[in-house]
C-alpha cells in the first residue's frame, strides 16, 4: 500500500506535469525530465534535470509544490486524515496504515496523531513563511506578490527537506544573509528530527531522562553531526576562492552551517557544490548518507540506525550480553532491523555508482555524490544531473524512490507473504572477521 501510494502520486505528478501549461514556453516537457521531477517532488529530493525556475511555469512550481506537501506528510498519513474527514472513525486496517507511516510505537489516539502532525507542519511552514516574507520585502525590496510566493514555496520546500528553489543558483545569493538561511535551516532541522521526537520534546523537554530511546539518540545524534559538520566544511573550504574565501569569518561560519544542514538531506545550497574540495565533498557524503530523523521529512538511513548500530558496537566491544540505550534494552530485532536498512542501503549505492560510471564518463566522486544524494533524498548535486544520459535519468529517479520509501519497507512489500519457521536449526558458531 505504501509503494502503491507513492507510485500514484508520482504518476499523477507526471500527468500534470506532462501538459503544456506546466512549462514556461507552452511546450510538453519530455517524459523522463516530467517522471524524473514529479518522483523528485514526492519523494522530497530536490534533485532537478530542468531549471525549476526558467523551465516551470507557475502552474508547474505550484504542482511541485503540492507534490512536495503530499510526499512530505506521506500519502498514507493524507489518507488517514481524508477518512478521519469522511467516516469520522478509523478501521483498524487504515490505523495499522497510518502507524507504518508515521512510525509511532503506538496504536493509541492515531486520529489525535495524525491532526497533529498536519497541523504542526502547516503551522512551522506558516511561521518560516511569514518571517522569509518579511525579509524579501523589508530587507530585498521585492514586491509583496514575489515575496509571499517565494517564502511559501521555500518554507514548504525547507520544512520538507525537498531542497526545491525558485532561483536558479538555489540560495547563493543569500549566502552570508542570516536573516533568510536561518529560518530555512531551522525549518530543516525541525521538519528532519520526527514527527514522534517533535511531540516527546514538546510534552517533556524539560525531563531528559525521560526521554525514550528514539529522541534520545535522534537529539544527540543530530546535535553532533550538526557540530561537526560545521566544522569539517568550514575548516576544508575556509580558504577555497570559489566557495568561502570571499566571505569573512562569520558569513563563512554561517556558510559552513548551513551546509551542513543541507547535507542532512534538505537540498538547498549556498555555495557552489561542484567547487567544493574532496575533503568536504567526502564529509557531505557521509552526512547525506546517515540523514535526519525517523518518520520525519529527512532521508538516509537515519540518525537512529546509525546511532543504534554504534551501540551495538559498542556493547560488542565490551562484551555486554545485550545493547543498551540509557536505562533501556534495545530488541534483537531493532538491531537486526537496522543492520538490514545499511547493509541493503549500502548496496545501492555502491550498484548505482557503478552502473552511473558505466553510463557517464564523469569521476568516482562526482557520481558518488550523485547517488548518494538520490539515494538520501538529500537534492545536493555537483552539476551533473541534467547533462546525464537517459539512462542515468532513470536510474537516479528509481533511487529516489526506493530512498523516500527505505530499502527495507520495499522488501518487505514486495514480499507475497511471511514465511514462519515451526523449527530451529542446531546452531553452530563461525569466524567472523
Amino acid at each position: 500500500m505504501l509503494v502503491g501510494g507513492f507510485a500514484a502520486a508520482v504518476a499523477v505528478g507526471t500527468v500534470l506535469l506532462s501538459l503544456p501549461v506546466a512549462t514556461e514556453t507552452g511546450e510538453r516537457t519530455h517524459l523522463v525530465d516530467a517522471v524524473f521531477t514529479a518522483t523528485s517532488a514526492v519523494c522530497v529530493t530536490g534533485l532537478v534535470t530542468v531549471d525549476t525556475a526558467g523551465h516551470w511555469s507557475t502552474f508547474g512550481e505550484v504542482t511541485i509544490l503540492v507534490l512536495i506537501q503530499a510526499g512530505g506528510l506521506g500519502i498514507m498519513t493524507l489518507a488517514t486524515l481524508l477518512a478521519v474527514l469522511v467516516s469520522r472513525r478509523l478501521r483498524l486496517r487504515t490505523r495499522l496504515l497510518a502507524q507504518m507511516e508515521t512510525k509511532t510505537l503506538s496504536m493509541r489516539g492515531m486520529r489525535r496523531v495524525v491532526r497533529n502532525i498536519v497541523l504542526f507542519s502547516l503551522a512551522v511552514e506558516a511561521v518560516v513563511a511569514a518571517v522569509l516574507a518579511a525579509v524579501f520585502l523589508t530587507v530585498h525590496d521585492r514586491p509583496l506578490g514575489a515575496s509571499l510566493y517565494d517564502a511559501v514555496f521555500h518554507a514548504v520546500s525547507a520544512f520538507n527537506n525537498a531542497g526545491f528553489s525558485l532561483n536558479s543558483d538555489s540560495l547563493m545569493g543569500y549566502v552570508d544573509d542570516p536573516r533568510v538561511c536561518l529560518p530555512i535551516a531551522a525549518a530543516v532541522v525541525v521538519g528532519g528530527l520526527g514527527f514522534p521526537v517533535v511531540f516527546e520534546l514538546a510534552r517533556g523537554w524539560r525531563r531528559p531522562r525521560s526521554w525514550s530511546v528514539l529522541t534520545r539518540i535522534t537529539v544527540v545524534l543530530t546535535s553532533v553531526l550538526l557540530v561537526l559538520g560545521t566544522v569539517v566544511i568550514t575548516s576544508a573550504e575556509y580558504t577555497n576562492p570559489r566557495t568561502l574565501g570571499p566571505l569573512d569569518t562569520s558569513g563563512k561560519w554561517l556558510a559552513g552551517f548551513f551546509a551542513s544542514v543541507m547535507s542532512r538531506t534538505a537540498g538547498f545550497n549556498s555555495i557552489d557544490t561542484s567547487a567544493q574540495v574532496p575533503e568536504s565533498l567526502l564529509a557531505t557524503d557521509v552526512l547525506m548518507f546517515i540523514g535526519g530523523g525517523s518518520a520525519g521529512t529527512a532521508g538516509g538511513i537515519k540518525v537512529t540506525t546509525f546511532g543504534l548500530l554504534a551501540f551495538v558496537l559498542w556493547a560488542e566491544m565490551r562484551g555486554e550480553p545485550g545493547v543498551q540505550v540509557g536505562r533501556r534494552r534495545v530488541p534483537e530485532s531493532n538491531q537486526r532491523q537496522a543492520l538490514a536498512i545499511v547493509l541493503l542501503s549500502v548496496g545501492g549505492v555502491a550498484l548505482a555508482t557503478f552502473n552511473l560510471l558505466v553510463l557517464t564518463s564523469y569521476s568516482l566522486d562526482q557520481v558518488l555524490f550523485e547517488a548518494i544524494s538520490a539515494f538520501a533524498t538529500v537534492g545536493l548535486s555537483t552539476g551533473i544531473t541534467g547533462d546525464l544520459p537517459p539512462a542515468g535519468k532513470v536510474l537516479l529517479t528509481v533511487l529516489m524512490f526506493v530512498g523516500r520509501l527505505g530499502p527495507l519497507t520495499v522488501a518487505s512489500a514486495l514480499a507475497l507473504r511471511d514465511r514462519a519457521r515451526r523449527y530451529e536449526l542446531p546452531e553452530e558458531r563461525t569466524i567472523v572477521g
